[in-house]
C-alpha cells in the first residue's frame, strides 16, 4: 500500500486493474486501518477518474455474494449520499410508492456514513431484518412489490470499511460505488448524484450497458429532486432542466424536507408520510421522485399519468400496504 499511497500522493491515479487489485486487498483486509484511511483520503481532495470507478465498481461485483432475483424489469431508486443536505429518506419512500403502483423495486441501501439516517438505518429501526437469501427476497417481492438489499450483506469490501466510513462521517468515493453494485442488477436505475462531475462519470459508465439509467440532481446540490431549485435529469436519450412546476408541483425549502435530529425521529417521520400523515411538501417531493420513476420505465404512461398512480399509491394506502407487507 506504501507504493500505492507515493504514487497517488505524486498526483497520478490508478488505472482500471490498479483500482481493481487495490479494492480486493481493502476487502481482504490486507492493509491496517491507518493505510485504508489515507488511501481514502486522497479521493477527498479529488474527483474519482472513470477509470478508478470503473476497477472499484468491478472489484465490488466480482466478490458480491450472488443473488438470484426472478423477475427480470425491477428498479433501483438510490442516491449516492453525501449532498450533506440531511433531508428524509426520499429516496426510499419513493420506493414504496412505486411500488404500491405496481412496479417492482429492488432497492439496494445502506447505513449512513455521511449522513444521519441512511435508508438501512430507518428500515432498521422500524422492524426490517436484513436477509441475503434469494429465496427470502424474492419471497418479499412477490408479496410487497419491494425486497431490500442491505449492502454490507453482499459486499464484504463495504463491510470491512464501514467503520472507517462512519468514523471519519465524509462522503467517500464508496458514495459512488453504492448506486453502481446492486447484486439484482435491476433493468432500470434512478440515481441521484450531488455534483454535476459525478453524473458525467456515471452517465460515461452507464451508458456502454443494456440497462437504463436515470441520472437526477439537484442543481443547488441534492441528490435527489428536492424541488428546492431546478432538477437536470439525464437518460440514454439526453438530458433536461425540469422545475418544481415542470413536475406538477410548488418549490419547497430545505426545512420543508429535512429529516430528524436522531435515526427514531426520522423514521417516525418516514412512518407518518406513508400512513398519510406526512406535510403537504414531504408528500410532494416523495411523489415526484416516484412519478419520475415510473415514467423512466415507460410502462405507465405519461409522466401525468405516473404522477397519479403515484399519488394514489401514497394517497389510497398501497404504498403503506406494500411498507407493511415486506415487514411482516
Amino acid at each position: 500500500m506504501k507504493e500505492i499511497l507515493q504514487y497517488l500522493f505524486n498526483h497520478n491515479t490508478l488505472s482500471k486493474s490498479e483500482a481493481k487489485a487495490t479494492m480486493i486487498e481493502i476487502a481482504q483486509n490486507k492493509f491496517n486501518a491507518a493505510e485504508v484511511t489515507a488511501f481514502v483520503s486522497v479521493f477527498l481532495m479529488r474527483n474519482i477518474t472513470l477509470k478508478e470507478l470503473e476497477g472499484f465498481r468491478e472489484a465490488l461485483l466480482q466478490m458480491a455474494v450472488p443473488v438470484h432475483i426472478e423477475a427480470h424489469d425491477t428498479i433501483d431508486i438510490v442516491g449516492t449520499g453525501g449532498d450533506g443536505k440531511n433531508t428524509i429518506n426520499i429516496s426510499t419512500l419513493a420506493s414504496f410508492v412505486v411500488a404500491g403502483a405496481g412496479q417492482k423495486v429492488t432497492k439496494h441501501g445502506n447505513y449512513g456514513a455521511s449522513t444521519t439516517t441512511g435508508s438501512s438505518n430507518v428500515l432498521e429501526e422500524l422492524g426490517y431484518e436484513f436477509k441475503n437469501n434469494s429465496d427470502q427476497l424474492n419471497e418479499d417481492l412477490e408479496k410487497a412489490n419491494i425486497c431490500f438489499l442491505h449492502a454490507p450483506y453482499f459486499h464484504p469490501a463495504l463491510q470491512s470499511v464501514g467503520l472507517l466510513r462512519k468514523s471519519l462521517g465524509l462522503r467517500t468515493f464508496f458514495n459512488l460505488l453504492g448506486p453502481l453494485v446492486n447484486p439484482a442488477k435491476p433493468q432500470y436505475s434512478v440515481i441521484g448524484v450531488y455534483n454535476l462531475e459525478i453524473a458525467r462519470i456515471y452517465q460515461y459508465l452507464l451508458q456502454k450497458e443494456d440497462r437504463d439509467f436515470m441520472l437526477v440532481h439537484g442543481l443547488d446540490g441534492y441528490d435527489e429532486i428536492s424541488l428546492t431549485d431546478d432538477t437536470k435529469i439525464i437518460t440514454k436519450n439526453g438530458e433536461s432542466i425540469y422545475s418544481a412546476a415542470d413536475l406538477g408541483f410548488n418549490p419547497v425549502t430545505l426545512e420543508d424536507i429535512k429529516a430528524g435530529e436522531t435515526t427514531q425521529e426520522t423514521a417516525k417521520i418516514f412512518r407518518n408520510i406513508l400512513e398519510g400523515k406526512g406535510t403537504e411538501h414531504q408528500n410532494s417531493v416523495v411523489l415526484a421522485n416516484a412519478s419520475v420513476s415510473l415514467h423512466h420505465t415507460n410502462k405507465f404512461g405519461s409522466y401525468e399519468d405516473c404522477l397519479l398512480l403515484a399519488k394514489e399509491s401514497l394517497e389510497g394506502g398501497k404504498a403503506l400496504k406494500s411498507f407493511e407487507l415486506l415487514m411482516s
